[in-house]
């Protein structure tokens, strides 16, 4: 088993930044994938990031530029700078874990960009 737990979200101005982080426990592996998701209101979840044991990382198009992710393993944290945000960045982020077929998400953190 695999627990997640998300913090960093808040309320934040448009223009602004914030910094999340999903730090993992229980049987976990440096190995896994580590993924950033976002689900907004009456929307399906998508991704935002996603990054490998090797620091390899993947981006949604649309989120290239304003977002980061990192990791760091001797920490079992994985880490999502948000800058330049904007009020269509509001959603319930997620953070994931994939190792072999195993999924495991956390309980997810609200982010809201007002206007």
């Amino acid at each position: 088993q695999v627990q997640l737990v998300e913090s960093g979200g808040g309320l934040v101005q448009a223009g602004g930044s914030l910094k999340l982080s999903c730090t993992a426990s229980g049987f976990i592996s440096s190995f896994a994938t580590m993924g950033w998701y976002r689900q907004a209101p009456g929307k399906q979840r998508e991704l935002v990031a996603s990054i490998i044991s090797g620091g390899s990382t993947n981006y949604a198009d649309s989120l290239k530029g304003r977002f980061t992710i990192s990791r760091d393993n001797a920490k079992n944290t994985v880490y999502l700078q948000m800058n330049s945000l904007k009020p269509e960045d509001t959603a319930v982020y997620y953070c994931k874990y994939d190792r072999l077929g195993r999924n495991y998400w956390g309980q997810g953190t609200q982010v809201t960009v007002s206007s």
